[in-house]
């Protein structure tokens, strides 16, 4: 279940302590070119101009009036807005990329969506989603995810309403993710610039409010403070390897009697997810303690402070931090040299040489605690964009005792990794492992996993991590993580033996990995296209699904077209097209071959286009599947063109150059934009145009109708502009991406048909078939009957 907070109005919901409920670029956030209008232009200044007067009247006041006080200071940050679209895939959400800076202790955002006007913009719904640290994974239609992948629910917003704004307490620094998008699309496939349409232009701002002058508690150095009306804001650096981490109030005294009223709140908001935690100390008995195992390492953990004593009684005590740390035994090159002879052979069990006191650490120096866990050097080997693979220094293979957990540090802080998926796959050796004895795994962010016991919660101080397990009858494992946050990821392993303890005493289990930062799971499967997208400088990867097949990575096959059905499908779109065999017939038998040789090819290239456009298994691709788009756009654009102007009657040389022209004018039209209904639609307009003037010249010039024949206009006319306006009707407002098949099937054979009833009689005095007479004549004499000449050719 995904977390939704529905906003009708300009309301601050504010998101403090405790659990929650929780290359190719995506639209520009200023169009430009042909597709800038006027109209859209000021709906972006609009937009712009509403949200920031917005942060000044409204937002600032309020929170200057919520946090006064002279340590606090306020930063504002913008993004350009974005134009929304109807969600279909991923590609469809507008991603926003902010950074909170370091000790902020308000988040605030600010959410405007501005409509167009006219009769097509109606008030829908908006769905904004919040995460820290990668872009949010989002599942708007409810489809399956492929097996072994774990997903968080996702924090949303239903914004009914233009406007509204969303607060988090003590947000965690670093990378913030928005994205937004309008409800599911109809799956209706509109002609662009032909209906009328309406422009949703979302921008989030975001309000950050900072302590300038924090505390600094130093572990093991007693920090007094005294708590009156406004909090006290600290916070304490956590080194790496730190174990555990104990904070503890002492000497707290309220008004002079003993008492400790103070609500702590530890660590920082994330979303979806937040382990803040809380402790509330009433009791003048107890001690006001907290106990915070596996902290996240080598950064800031920020603590408040809040007085319960009342708005004029002050409370005095001190704080303490320690922390308990524990040195890694690194099992390094040296190490693994070393022990080769005695870990070769893993079947007798022989584990590794274990650590002593004397051992020494990396730095040479004798450590100050106990050994914790074993440190495996990990290789970050980098692949290609969002592309990065993971392995030991000594190949793929980790061994694995009961004595302490084996940990390896995947690095995936680089600002860039959060855009893909993390795939993780272990497995071991099923003849080398007794039934009663296991390879527990834990998958965490931050910090390791290293309380292995019979009971697997995999979860660290503040994070929810990912369990795996591995046994005699199930000896692999995988897991996969979309969009993992931006941090420093570990994989911890141990040998457990919750059955017989003495059997993991000489345990030792070599486990292979397969570790992979990759764009899309498998990518995408053979009904979906990887494809990277890029918000400014940020890349991130979707997929996008054909034939049915829906999801995260188009696993989902519950709409899913059987392979008989692709098959049907592929051949209604190729072999409707032999159709134009009609129009190319007639053409050559009135010795109309310019016409015929546009029918060709348009035959040609549409029966191989759209045997390429599709997925799985039927699918067949000649050329680049860009190419075969815009050869089959333009023969299609090209073969309206030639028969409106044969219609026309014209001069032969009037005729040709105008046919020369408009093919020029066809290509350079769709080049600039192939989907545009007006880069077709004008000059087939211009050609209808030059008919229309035509037959009404020769209507007054002959003094009755033309075509003069009735029959022409039964038996011809009549039926060929049926078919057209049927084909034109079907094209524009019945073709949805469920019944395209069949709808561009009837328009490809409705096409075809109207061109072969609406081509222009031949000559009377030309003889059927004179074309092909003429094409032996050699140099011979041929008489030009148009004309009335004589030419040698």
């Amino acid at each position: 279940m995904e977390p939704v907070l529905s906003v009708s109005s300009f309301t601050s919901t504010s998101v403090s302590t405790g659990p929650h409920f929780q290359y190719i670029s995506v639209l520009p956030p200023i169009p430009s070119g042909a597709a800038h209008s006027a109209a859209t232009e000021g709906i972006w200044a609009q937009a712009a101009t509403h949200a920031s007067s917005c942060f000044r009247d409204h937002l600032c006041r309020e929170n200057a009036q919520q946090w006064q006080d002279s340590r606090l200071v306020s930063e504002q940050f913008s993004q350009a807005p974005q134009k929304l679209a109807f969600y279909n895939w991923y590609g469809s959400a507008r991603l926003f990329h902010f950074r909170v800076p370091p000790d902020t202790v308000l988040l605030r955002w600010l959410l405007q969506v501005t409509r167009g006007s006219g009769p097509a913009c109606s008030n829908v719904e908006t769905t904004v989603y919040f995460r820290y640290g990668a872009p949010p994974v989002i599942n708007p239609l409810g489809t399956s995810f492929a097996n072994n992948t774990s997903v968080q629910p996702s924090f949303l917003l239903k914004m009914l309403q233009d406007n509204a704004s969303f607060n988090v307490s003590y947000p965690a620094p670093g990378d913030w993710f928005v994205a937004a998008h309008l409800p599911p699309s109809s799956h209706k496939i509109e002609v662009k610039d032909f209906i009328p349409t309406c422009a949703y232009i979302f921008q989030p701002d975001m309000l950050v409010v900072r302590v300038v002058e924090m505390s600094i508690l130093k572990p093991d150095v007693p920090l007094p403070l005294v708590l009156l009306s406004q909090p006290s804001y600290l916070k304490v650096f956590v080194p790496k390897h730190t174990q555990e981490l104990r904070l503890e109030l002492q000497g707290c005294v309220s008004n002079g009697s003993l008492g400790c009223p103070v609500h702590l709140t530890v660590g920082s908001a994330t979303l979806p997810g937040n382990f803040q935690k809380v402790l509330t100390c009433s009791d003048p008995t107890t001690a006001c303690r907290l106990l915070l195992p596996s902290p996240p390492w080598e950064r800031w953990m920020q603590v408040t402070a809040k007085s319960l004593a009342g708005p004029r009684a002050s409370v005095t005590f001190s704080a303490v931090v320690a922390l308990t740390a524990c040195r890694p035994w690194t099992v390094n090159l040296q190490h693994l040299l070393n022990s080769s002879d005695q870990s070769s052979n893993t079947s007798t069990g022989t584990p590794l040489p274990s650590p002593n006191t004397h051992d020494l650490d990396q730095s040479g120096k004798a450590g100050s605690g106990p050994f914790c866990f074993r440190s495996f050097p990990i290789l970050r080997e980098d692949m290609d964009v969002v592309s990065v693979r993971f392995r030991p220094l000594d190949g793929v293979s980790v061994l694995v005792q009961s004595d302490m957990p084996s940990v390896m540090q995947l690095y995936l802080n680089t600002g860039m990794d959060s855009g893909g998926s993390l795939s993780i796959s272990v497995s071991i050796n099923q003849t080398v492992i007794a039934n009663s004895t296991s390879v527990v795994a834990c998958v965490t962010a931050g910090s390791p996993f290293l309380s292995f016991n019979t009971s697997l919660n995999c979860t660290t101080a503040f994070f929810q991590g990912y369990p795996l397990s591995l046994s005699a009858s199930s000896p692999t494992a995988n897991l996969s993580i979309p969009y993992p946050e931006t941090d420093n990821w570990y994989l911890s392993l141990q040998v457990l033996c919750p059955e017989r303890p003495e059997e993991c005493v000489q345990a030792s289990v070599l486990v292979e990995t397969t570790m992979y930062l990759v764009p899309c799971l498998n990518d995408c499967g053979p009904y979906g296209q990887c494809l990277l997208l890029r918000r400014h400088g940020y890349l991130y990867a979707g997929c996008s699904c054909r034939a049915g097949w829906r999801g995260w990575s188009c696993t989902d096959n519950s709409t899913a077209q059987t392979l008989a059905q692709q098959k049907v499908a592929t051949l209604l779109l190729t072999l409707s097209n032999l159709l134009f065999l009609a129009p190319i017939a007639i053409s050559v038998h009135r010795c109309l071959l310019v016409e015929a040789s546009v029918y060709a090819y348009t035959m040609f290239f549409s029966t191989f286009y759209h045997a390429c456009d599709q997925p799985g298994g039927a699918v067949l691709c000649i050329l680049n599947y860009d190419t075969l788009q815009y050869c089959d756009f333009l023969g299609s654009g090209v073969s309206i063109w030639v028969t409106v102007l044969s219609m026309a009657r014209l001069k032969a040389s009037l005729k040709y150059v105008l046919f020369i022209l408009g093919t020029l004018i066809f290509a350079m039209s769709l080049q600039l934009d192939r989907r545009a209904a007006w880069n077709t639609m004008g000059p087939c307009l211009f050609a209808i145009v030059v008919m229309v003037t035509m037959w009404v010249y020769r209507c007054g010039r002959r003094r009755h109708c033309y075509p003069p024949s009735w029959q022409r206009w039964v038996f011809y006319l009549l039926p060929g502009l049926s078919m057209a306006a049927l084909a034109l009707t079907i094209y524009v407002s019945m073709m949805t991406s469920e019944n395209y098949y069949y709808t561009h099937s009837i328009w490809h054979m409705l096409l075809a048909g109207s061109a072969a009833f609406l081509l222009p009689p031949r000559d009377q005095h030309a003889e059927p078939w004179a074309c092909a007479q003429k094409l032996s004549c050699r140099y011979e004499i041929c008489k030009n009957h148009r004309d009335e000449l004589y030419t040698v050719t």
